[in-house]
């Protein structure tokens, strides 16, 4: 349900809400939040709640460092594993300085922006995220190990898969806060598991993905285990892919999916540091299921982007590079640009690679382009694309650089 800002008013009044929290996300997609009392939202819907800056990774310095948090009423969202008495609410906010001018390295405001430049042109998007992670035993201190939950595989089934009624009250939970999973398994590696979304509008599937890695880590440690969202928790074992499912319409062509893919694999190198941001996320290319080369192919999952089996309304790209320590709001908003860009030039799709390119002789793979080898790589390419600075403040691109 999306709410004004009055019903949210009459909302926490008559529902016993007693903590409203404002969460927002740093460059890297780290959720962070304030909670306020009941009593100050009506001072946060108008003028906004302040908060330092310069705490937060990529926000700049203590020169400038005063930002506002603008709640946005139709984010609002009931947390089910707190009390029910006393109850505790969420919602996104927006940020702008105190001079109400836009904060540039707000990522949530990017997307907004890519998806307004896109509709713009005739064109929507629609994302349908699926993400993977571990589930881990903790030692006696309640820290984190590196000791799987299980030893099951993939879509293996209880007694093996211990995970199986994680998973349960994840979904259940989840459903409680509007967010409807497609369907869940268990993954490949022990301990290991996904939970697939049905598609929504780029905005709300950016939204859903923080809410589902915090909903996961709460259910998680309630069941006194540790969730690992890394790119590779285990080294002989595969990593944690956040495959991105992406369909379009409008572009006033007859196959706006080509061209968008087109757009995607011209971009993809330029683009890879902010989709894959540590040097973990390198360790996870050319592994099980995870893609080394740009390429694309019907329902082949050793490709970059696949093209699964599907007709009409259901078609979609998948793209299978990124992992889940991206920040989705950058994400989205640089693939809606990507795709954009293809569509607009009606960039010619390439031709197909049908092969298994994990199997593929060193022949074959020798006049395949590959993604960026290392996070150094990837942050040069970033920092030197012109593709990139029109869309991303130099802030940003300056701190993804850095990590190198």
């Amino acid at each position: 349900m999306k709410y004004s800002k009055q019903e949210v008013l009459q909302y926490v009044q008559e529902e016993d809400v007693k903590f409203i929290r404002l969460a927002f996300c740093n460059v890297f997609g780290k959720q962070k939040n304030i909670s306020i009392m009941p009593d100050e939202l009506p001072r946060a819907f108008s003028y906004g709640i302040a908060i330092d800056g310069s705490a937060i990774a990529g926000f700049g310095d203590e020169a400038e460092s005063d930002l506002l948090l603008h709640p946005e009423p139709d984010t609002l969202m009931v947390l089910p594993w707190r009390p029910e008495h006393g109850r505790v609410v969420r919602m996104f906010c927006s940020i702008s300085h105190p001079d109400g001018s836009p904060f540039v390295c707000d990522t949530r405001s990017l997307l907004k922006k890519a998806i307004s430049d896109a509709e713009s042109a005739g064109i929507s998007f629609a994302f349908g995220p699926e993400m993977e992670f571990y589930l881990f035993q903790l030692d006696a201190e309640g820290q984190p190990t590196k000791t799987p939950y299980d030893n099951a595989g993939y879509m293996d089934i209880a007694p093996e898969d211990k995970c199986e009624n994680v998973r349960r009250e994840i979904c259940l939970l989840l459903e409680q806060m509007g967010i409807y999973p497609e369907s869940s398994h268990h993954e490949e590696g022990p301990g290991q598991n996904e939970i697939d979304f049905r598609y929504s509008d780029p905005l709300t599937a950016a939204d859903n993905t923080l809410t589902f890695q915090a909903v996961v880590k709460t259910v998680a440690e309630r069941n006194g285990l540790y969730a690992d969202f890394s790119p590779k928790p285990l080294r002989h074992q595969p990593g944690n892919g956040f495959h991105i499912n992406i369909s379009v319409k409008g572009g006033n062509c007859e196959d706006p999916l080509s061209h968008m893919i087109a757009g995607i694999l011209a971009h993809i190198s330029e683009l890879t540091v902010f989709l894959n941001p540590t040097v973990a996320s390198y360790e996870r290319f050319g592994g099980p299921k995870a893609p080394e080369y740009i390429s694309w192919s019907n329902q082949n999952r050793s490709q970059l982007i696949r093209v699964p089996a599907a007709v009409d309304a259901y078609r979609r790209a998948e793209l299978r590079s990124p992992d889940p320590t991206t920040n989705p709001y950058l994400a989205f908003a640089l693939l809606i640009y990507a795709g954009l860009d293809g569509i607009q030039q009606k960039l010619p799709l390439p031709a197909p690679t049908d092969l298994n390119l994990f199997t593929a002789s060193a022949d074959i793979l020798a006049g395949l382009q590959r993604l960026p080898l290392t996070l150094r790589e990837a942050a040069t390419l970033a920092a030197n694309s012109s593709f990139v600075s029109q869309y991303l403040p130099k802030t940003i691109v300056q701190t993804y650089y850095n990590q190198r």
